[in-house]
């Protein structure tokens, strides 16, 4: 099984629960795991009935957990670049830097781009020390377009370390004929540097198919399952496996007419699922009387365990 997996899916198919579910039965396997929520409402902690954060705490034998707040990260990136440009750039042209900098802060894309740097970093940081990293991701669409950043952050980078390179050079070739001190290294390429080898390393990480995967978990209805078909395909084209299903909130048997009609069409979705996707497993999850909590956690995550 792979050591890196991210739970996604459409809004209200229960993700945070299957996640923190699948993580608890591997804990209780022996695993070590690590659980990062990277979705805004952070459900995690009232699921454990218990304060998580962004520092990695306990949450039982063999489970550790964080939550990644994406506003904070994104405030947390913008400081960091106006950090590194006040060291480089003038305070005139500072100023308007920094004015398009608090622009950027809410513009689309900022959340993902400092939420996927958060994430490279736990990856480099802590993928050594755990059998299992799971990440409890946001609804589809920004999952999809988080793990799409690696390859288009690549081309980027290349693209602004070239351009940087041609300008230093131009710039030394200048100094010599004016006879001025060659200077130090450039605090920009030394950045884009070690951005990129950082990038390098999480996606060498998160490329190789014996170690990432992806679960979807989808409820046997229509919607989730169109929205399922098309986020596989999406995937595909960056060469993200998707391993594992979950199939959340089956119905029980009974014999009340309305929920024994709804039997008969979850069971016609449940054949189409099985038919469609061509994946190593698919885990179904029955839906449980009581409220998603430590205790149901526990039951949910018997569902997960191999036999």
């Amino acid at each position: 099984m792979s050591k890196i997996l991210f739970f996604g899916g459409k809004g209200g198919v229960g993700k945070t629960s299957c996640s923190s579910a699948f993580a608890v039965s591997k804990a209780d396997q022996g695993c070590k795991v690590l659980l990062v929520s990277t979705d805004p409402a952070h459900s995690t902690s009232d699921l454990f009935n218990m304060k998580i954060g962004p520092k990695i705490i306990p949450i039982k034998e063999n489970l550790d957990a964080l939550e990644i707040d994406p506003q904070k990260e994104a405030d947390g990136y913008i400081r960091e670049i106006k950090s590194n440009m006040s060291r480089i750039v003038s305070p005139i042209i500072l100023d308007e830097m920094n004015k398009q900098l608090d622009a950027a802060r809410v513009s689309p894309g900022s959340h993902e781009s400092a939420l996927f740097d958060k994430m490279v970093q736990i990856i480099n940081e802590t993928s050594e020390h755990y059998d299992f990293i799971i990440f409890d991701t946001a609804p589809t669409g920004h999952t999809v377009r988080l793990l799409s950043l690696p390859e288009m952050l690549g081309a980027w980078m290349d693209s602004l370390l070239k351009k940087r390179r041609n300008t230093m050079a131009l710039k030394r070739m200048t100094n010599r004929i004016k006879g001025h001190k060659e200077s130090e290294e450039d605090p920009i390429i030394k950045i884009l540097t070690r951005r990129k080898e950082n990038l390098e390393k999480a996606r060498s990480i998160m490329m190789d198919e014996d170690n990432l995967g992806f679960v979807f978990v989808m409820n046997a209805e229509r919607l989730p399952i169109e929205e399922t078909k098309k986020a596989v395909q999406l995937l595909k084209k960056y060469k993200i496996p998707v391993k594992y299903l979950v199939v959340n909130r089956i119905l029980p048997d009974t014999m009340d007419p309305f929920w024994s009609q709804k039997k008969k069409y979850e069971k016609t979705y449940l054949d189409e699922i099985e038919s469609y996707f061509k994946v190593e497993t698919i885990y179904k999850v029955p839906m449980f009387q009581e409220d998603m909590q430590s205790g149901t956690i526990n039951q949910m995550a018997d569902y997960f365990k191999e036999s």
